[in-house]
């Protein structure tokens, strides 16, 4: 555990702070392989969260998991064009098993629309057998240049959905369906003030015809795209010969969707809520709420914590006890560190005047709380914890969300205000192009929202409203 005096200042280098809490926190450490990660119990403990809430949500939604394979062989992968031109970057591929060469290289999984397609066209043969709703848990390879932990590395634990649906009607409404599970999720469980739209052609997934995406603005007013929801239409049911017959008895080709989050929203809480101090873990999906700190080594005091847990407990309120041979201080700043919503300190003072001392992560306000009121003060406290990361991430992203109407406002807002930059846009290429080369502004999503003027780059009629910024 790395002392919090080592952590820099976040307003003095935020990339260097942000891998100071990813250390000092145990959340991750580098692997063998540059750019890959390990992920430590602290850091998979969050992840296991995640996927407790989000898997409940899949399955309430009708869902089954499965597992695919992890090997692509090339002659699939090149079946859909844009499919595998989007991902030949990043591709990494097997040549050798054991000694002898392979006779086909096999790629593995960047994702796994392809392997979901073999298996469907073995599956689909009739209107009744749709639709097929199958979400997996894995991790995928992408050889990403430039690496970051949870935010980009090129193992990445996530979790993907395919599904397959009769008509257009109903995979679109799939599509959003899944999206619209994201952001509650992001809004409600690990208090991100997400912005929801949907990807310009340019940047849309490769063989989709749509691709939704979930916006997070960090602390420092870059964007982390935290999730997607793609829309696939026929493209690759057609591409892979994938037919059933429909209620007129004709064969129709069936309609697509994938969607999925990873690790990288770890990343997200970390860049939103952290502070100095070390991590900071919204209660909904902290592993363990309450920190419990004996001072002193009484007898009494480490019996009335012992009890002080088992009740918690009981109240499905998860709490550890921190009863190493340490001084209270490094007690409290490991617990800050480590980001445990709530701290509960209890000396023998306290004990005689049958009270404790509860520290707030999220303000290190101390609350003054008698025993007997402690699992309703906790459960209220917990709940205000929440709303105020929320409400304090929001304050923080708004005050960073502008607006240009000319195309000068704009380079002048993005070379002196970090943030999202919304425009009327005409919906070109070419004017989204033009941004990313005089100001390194990437588009993040189009909104619903009417246009109010011309586009500010090309003065033509604007179609829509769009965000851009830097990104992740």
């Amino acid at each position: 555990m790395q002392n919090v005096d080592k952590i820099t200042k976040r307003d003095e280098d935020f990339a260097l702070w942000y891998t100071d809490v990813v250390k000092a926190a145990d959340l991750a450490d580098y692997g063998s392989i540059k750019g890959s990660m390990i992920i430590r119990p602290n850091g998979y403990a969050l992840w296991e969260e995640i996927v407790k809430v989000l898997d409940n949500e899949f399955k309430k939604t009708n869902h089954k998991n499965l597992q695919m394979p992890m090997l692509i062989p090339e002659s699939l992968l090149n079946v859909e064009k844009n499919h595998v031109e989007g991902f030949a970057p990043e591709a990494a591929w097997v040549t050798y098993g054991g000694d002898n060469k392979l006779e086909e290289r096999l790629c593995i999984r960047p994702t796994s629309e392809v392997l979901f397609c073999v298996h469907f066209k073995k599956i689909v043969n009739s209107y009744r057998d749709l639709p097929l709703l199958y979400n997996q848990w894995c991790t995928i390879m992408r050889w990403e240049k430039t690496t970051r932990p949870f935010l980009r590395s090129r193992e990445i634990l996530w979790q993907e959905g395919h599904t397959m649906h009769e008509t257009e009607k109903e995979a679109r409404s799939e599509t959003l369906k899944m999206l619209h599970i994201y952001e509650d999720f992001q809004r409600n469980y690990l208090a991100l003030p997400v912005i929801v739209g949907r990807k310009t052609e340019k940047e849309k997934f490769a063989g989709a015809v749509e691709t939704y995406t979930i916006e997070a603005m960090m602390y420092n007013g870059y964007a982390l795209q935290n999730g997607t929801s793609h829309y696939f239409g026929q493209n690759f049911s057609k591409a892979f010969n994938i037919e059933f017959l429909n209620k007129d008895n004709k064969l129709a080709n069936p309609y697509q969707t994938s969607w999925g989050v990873t690790t990288r929203m770890i990343g997200a809480i970390i860049m939103t809520h952290s502070d100095d101090h070390g991590l900071v873990i919204p209660p909904k999906i902290a592993p363990i709420k309450v920190n419990l700190v004996p001072i002193g080594k009484d007898k009494e005091i480490i019996n009335k914590i012992e009890n002080l847990k088992i009740n918690l407990l009981k109240n499905s309120i998860t709490c550890d006890i921190n009863d190493k041979d340490k001084t209270p201080g490094f007690k409290f700043a490991e617990s800050e560190v480590l980001g445990y919503p709530i701290r509960l300190e209890l000396g023998k003072r306290d004990l005689r005047e049958d009270k404790c001392t509860l520290v707030r992560r999220d303000t290190l306000e101390k609350i003054i709380v008698k025993l007997d009121d402690i699992v309703e003060t906790i459960k209220t406290l917990l709940e205000d914890i929440q709303e105020n990361l929320y409400n304090r991430a929001l304050k923080k992203r708004d005050s960073m969300l502008y607006e240009a109407k000319t195309y000068d406002e704009f380079k002048k807002i993005a070379q002196e205000k970090p943030g999202f930059i919304k425009i009327n846009w005409c919906g070109n290429t070419s004017c989204e192009d033009k941004i990313k080369e005089e100001t390194g502004l990437k588009s993040r999503c189009i909104i619903e929202e009417a246009a109010d003027g011309p586009c500010p780059i090309c003065l033509q009629k604007a179609k829509q409203k769009i965000y851009f910024g830097k990104q992740y």
